[in-house]
């Protein structure tokens, strides 16, 4: 992966990085935002994947349902933001549309994906700390503005 700094004003910075193919796209987006110390920012992708795991949240059994994408597939959309866990770690949470050959799409909560042959993601950081606290009641992690 390769990453270069596009801009940076009054405590905003914006970078892109350009994946490279193999690379696991969620991992490096993990990686890259806890080398600069990002606490919270946006995220915009496209590219492709060699194979990927989407998921879709049940709400009744509070658990995602992974779903296999194991074709090339175009990335349409990633849209995401990235807050920092209860451990004090990035938190990515993203979604994307997957293109298929077919013209067909599958589209959901993104949990990995190989890239094939590129990734192009626009990451914009804001000056502000976002916190992803687990909410129990749900079974998942949100933003606590609180």
């Amino acid at each position: 992966m390769k990453h270069k700094l596009l801009a940076s004003d009054a405590g905003e910075r914006t970078f892109i990085l350009v994946l490279d193919e193999g690379d696991e796209a969620f991992r490096c987006i993990v990686d890259f935002a806890e080398r600069e110390g990002v606490t919270a920012a946006s995220i915009t992708a496209i590219g492709a994947f060699r194979s990927a795991t989407i998921a879709f949240f049940d709400f009744e059994t509070k658990s995602y349902e992974k779903i296999p994408v194991a074709v090339q597939s175009e990335v349409l959309s990633m849209l995401g933001d990235i807050a920092i866990d209860d451990e004090g770690k990035a938190s990515p949470h993203l979604h994307v549309v997957l293109g298929l050959s077919d013209g067909s799409t599958k589209g959901g909560h993104f949990l990995e994906g190989y890239v094939r042959p590129t990734l192009e993601v626009i990451l914009r950081e804001t000056p502000a700390d976002l916190r992803r606290k687990h909410r129990a009641d749900l079974g998942i992690a949100l933003i606590d503005l609180g």
